[in-house]
């Protein structure tokens, strides 16, 4: 491996670091497997970002999501044409890929990408994710969140601290560790040197992250670690430089996403469902009858509302996902004004129960300022408003929040986006079930509670 990949694994691992955790105590003996080690060559230092890019260039991208210019980053270094930082600033070494990709695909280098560009640059990265099977877990042995290559290993049991992946013969060895009490200095001290055939050719400590890459024996061998508190976790990359066409980006892209403390209102992965969601329903009338988003309420063992008991789900409507409960036995419920006057301005405020992560362990009713832009709302209100009410400035009933994970292109890594279903669509499903909407001046907030779908 060349010192420049030396350099762009530091960089990609550095640069997704978390920027605000603790360090640890005292390390309390984790030893890596001894399988056979790593290799980087080079002793290459950690790639500098570029200059900054004409002001016009930089004022396009700053329009743009901190997640959209990340995933344009990763999405280069994906085909081969970014090997600087990313960091999610377009400098103009970024803007050198993008030119090298715009020529590339007979465009004009102009080094700003429009939206069909953009789209084509992560279609043009899909094809090496796709084929190593790319795709972002959660390791349960762990917590942490971070890429992997499915179709180049398999699971292969437990490792002294985390989970163990592995190839057919060994070839590739993945191992993930978890440590309570520890150092993170200390332990990056040890891992640069042990096993004894271990040799560090490039390798970065920061206050809450640390990154190494070198050789062992004739594998090569990249560690990434984060630390909160007193906890460290990390993940040991190791792989024969027979495979390292297809594992060098792989490995990149493994330290880049690797996420040892991930935020615990970021939902869970595209694909998965938590084993506990909180959500929002809306008191439809009297008799206990409550709207909430359907995929809040896909696949529950059971529903239950707090302070009330357990609901059943006794119609859907797929194609807008809509579900109506019913709680039986409920009473003096206030039905929420859903038959009122048409919405007005661009001004909402959502209004929901926030899941108890976001809250403190909490079941308050919470208000979020928001405006529509197109069907999605902005800002994502937190975790636990899939199933809020959005009014407009004057109280009047706007439509239904829904939270929907969706992938960051390139990076693999979920994020989530807040989409209104109207008012109108949810009034066409009430009819369609024998309820009629309110209208009256109940105040919305007495007409929220929250749903748990407890899953398998």
């Amino acid at each position: 491996m060349s010192a420049k990949v030396t350099a762009i694994i530091m960089s990609v691992a550095l640069a997704s670091a978390p920027a605000a955790l603790a360090l640890a105590r005292p390390v309390a003996g984790h030893k890596p497997s001894g399988q056979a080690g790593a290799h980087v060559a080079g002793k290459a230092a950690p790639n500098k970002p570029g200059a900054k890019p004409p002001a016009a260039i930089a004022n396009a991208y700053a329009a743009l999501p901190a997640a959209e210019r990340l995933a344009i980053q990763t999405n280069l270094a994906w085909i081969g044409a970014y090997d600087g930082l990313p960091s999610g600033d377009i400098d103009d070494r970024t803007i050198e890929a993008i030119k090298l990709f715009q020529t590339g695909h007979a465009g004009k280098d102009t080094g700003v990408l429009d939206e069909e560009q953009r789209a084509r640059l992560a279609a043009a990265a899909a094809g090496p994710q796709q084929a190593v099977g790319w795709r972002m877990i959660e390791d349960p042995a762990t917590g942490a969140r971070f890429g992997l290559p499915e179709k180049l290993v398999a699971p292969a049991g437990a490792a002294p601290t985390g989970s163990r992946w592995s190839s057919g013969r060994g070839q590739i060895v993945i191992e993930t560790f978890r440590l309570g009490e520890a150092s993170l200095p200390v332990l990056f001290e040890q891992e640069k040197k042990t096993p004894k055939t271990r040799y560090a050719e490039a390798s970065a400590l920061t206050p809450d992250s640390f990154v190494i890459s070198g050789t062992q024996r004739l594998k090569n061998v990249v560690i990434r670690a984060d630390a909160s508190g007193s906890e460290i976790r990390g993940i040991t990359i190791l792989y024969d430089q027979a495979n390292k066409g297809a594992m060098m980006p792989a490995a990149i892209a493994m330290a880049a996403s690797f996420q040892g403390f991930p935020d615990p209102n970021a939902g869970p992965l595209p694909g998965q469902r938590a084993a506990v969601a909180y959500g929002t329903a809306i008191v439809a009338d009297r008799g206990g009858a409550l709207i909430a988003p359907l995929q809040i309420t896909s696949n529950c063992e059971s529903i239950t509302v707090p302070g009330f008991g357990h609901a059943a789900r006794i119609a859907e409507d797929g194609a807008n996902d809509l579900a109506l409960l019913r709680l039986y036995g409920a009473r003096n419920l206030a039905p929420a004004p859903l038959g009122g006057e048409a919405a007005q301005g661009d001004a909402l405020t959502l209004i929901g129960i926030a899941a108890p992560a976001a809250q403190h362990g909490g079941n308050v009713v919470t208000h979020a300022a928001a405006h529509p832009d197109g069907q999605a709302v902005e800002p994502t209100p937190p975790l636990g408003f899939s199933g809020a009410a959005a009014v407009d400035a004057h109280g009047s009933f706007v439509g239904v929040v829904e939270l929907k994970s969706q992938i960051v292109a390139g990076a693999g890594a979920s994020d989530r986006q807040a989409v209104l279903i109207s008012a109108a669509t949810v009034r066409t499903f009430l009819t369609a079930h024998g309820i009629t909407p309110a209208a009256g001046a109940n105040a919305m907030d007495q007409s929220v509670v929250r749903v748990i779908c407890v899953r398998k």
